[in-house]
């Protein structure tokens, strides 16, 4: 399947965004310890600190539908890279705890409308026949952020010797920046010029350029059929209805198994993890960019089988590999078998970037009609930041009230319960249009 230049562009761009929350979300690995030894923070007020950045994603997520909605999806992408720039700086020149809370919610805030606001971005403006792997570039820049911020981590603590710390936070700053440049020259979503605007000149204009292969009455059938999507019911009616509910029910399950999966946790605290099985500081932090290297790797991997074997597949796989790592890193820390605990946590890493990381953001823009998508955009990933928000909050708590083989112990019952829930109620959205998805609802 070949992919149109401009599209991919236009997608590239507003993926971006998902490298900076890939690097905004992982950075901090590396900086917590030091961070908790600086100001003096208790248990409590660290894994508070750790998690402001989530909590920002929570009310993000909450709020992103409106400005998606009501300035448009470029606007919107282009404000969430100001925030991010702003936080970048903020939290490198924190003087105290409160001040690097407050710097982190920002970047938080940014997170959590990025992840409502790029993936229906991508979404809306892809053909149906590669809008599974254009959409999961969003995915793939987050781990490709994800990497860079573990390399950069154990680069700047090699060679920096004065407040490492800060170096790391305040490089994400650069690329914040361009992201926000590059914003400045991608179109505005035809759905939402078409459902929100009522603006078709425009919206043919981008048609034409995003289906270049399309003729005159082509375009002209797609912007019938989107003007016809705009007035049917479940486009017309309230969000909160029963017409909704199979949706609704979709966005949230998925993101509460994906964080269930105890993904945000590992991603967040994987050092200590690794230090956990023995290794030392500078040995973990190596690891720590496999991790990065796994993820980068099997991500690719899923953005490129998502459109020949489908969404609800990859979700089988990655929820059998979820079971199997999960289960066996449990049973390693029990009987104190931790040299299998790196392979393991990267053996979960790959089941998580080929299932649920390569899938959640492509298939939660997918399910709802076009008038209620940035609502269910923003209600799948309010869902996934609130319970990545509370996982990673009290983690450093769990792994001390807890053995670490009953942590992982939970995590893989969960993911138990989510390969039923794929079996039982997960459709294929594959190579299906957006609208003749929304007709499935009507």
């Amino acid at each position: 399947m070949k992919t149109n230049a401009y599209v991919f562009r236009c997608a590239l761009v507003a993926a971006l965004g998902g490298f900076i929350f890939g690097f905004d979300t992982v950075v901090i690995s590396g900086a917590e310890q030091t961070i908790q030894e600086l100001w003096g923070l208790g248990a409590g007020m660290h894994g508070l600190a750790m998690s402001m950045a989530l909590w920002g994603t929570v009310l993000g997520s909450l709020i992103g539908g409106w400005p998606t909605d009501r300035f448009g999806r470029q606007k919107t992408l282009l404000w969430i890279g100001v925030l991010y720039f702003v936080s970048a700086l903020g939290s490198a020149y924190a003087p105290d705890a409160v001040s690097f809370m407050v710097a982190r919610f920002i970047g938080g805030v940014g997170i959590g409308i990025s992840t409502v606001a790029a993936p229906l971005y991508i979404s809306e403006i892809s053909p149906a026949k590669t809008r599974g792997r254009l959409t999961a570039l969003f995915q793939f820049n987050i781990v490709l952020g994800i990497l860079i911020a573990f390399l950069s981590n154990y680069l700047i603590g090699n060679f920096v010797e004065t407040n490492a710390w800060r170096w790391m936070l305040g490089v994400e700053a650069i690329p914040a920046l361009a992201f926000t440049a590059f914003c400045f020259i991608i179109p505005e979503s035809p759905r939402w010029l078409i459902g929100n605007r009522e603006d078709k000149s425009d919206a043919i204009k981008v048609l034409k350029r995003v289906n270049p292969a399309c003729k005159s009455d082509e375009i002209d059938l797609l912007v019938a059929e989107i003007l016809d999507a705009a007035h049917r019911k479940t486009s017309t009616g309230a969000f909160w209805s029963m017409r909704l509910k199979t949706p609704i029910a979709l966005a949230f399950l998925i993101a509460f198994f994906n964080q269930l999966s105890g993904i945000n946790a590992v991603l967040y605290f994987a050092p200590r993890i690794f230090e956990l099985t023995g290794l030392g500081q500078q040995a973990a932090l190596l690891q720590s960019v496999g991790i990065g290297v796994i993820n980068l790797v099997f991500t690719f991997a899923g953005l490129w089988l998502i459109d020949q074997l489908g969404r609800r597949t990859l979700l089988y796989i990655g929820s059998f590999g979820y079971i199997a790592s999960l289960g066996l890193c449990s049973w390693a820390f029990y009987t104190e078998a931790f040299s299998i605990v790196p392979i393991c946590i990267f053996a979960f890493i790959a089941a998580h970037a080929i299932g649920q990381g390569a899938v959640i953001w492509v298939f939660i823009s997918e399910i709802f009609p076009n008038r209620h998508r940035a609502e269910g955009q923003a209600l799948g990933s309010f869902t996934h930041w609130i319970f990545a928000a509370l996982l990673t909050m009290f983690f450093p708590k769990m792994v001390t009230t807890f053995l670490p083989g009953t942590v992982f112990l939970f995590f893989c019952i969960m993911m138990v319960l989510q390969l039923v829930w794929v079996k039982v109620m997960v459709p294929e959205t594959r190579q299906r249009s957006l609208e003749e998805i929304e007709k499935s609802y009507a």
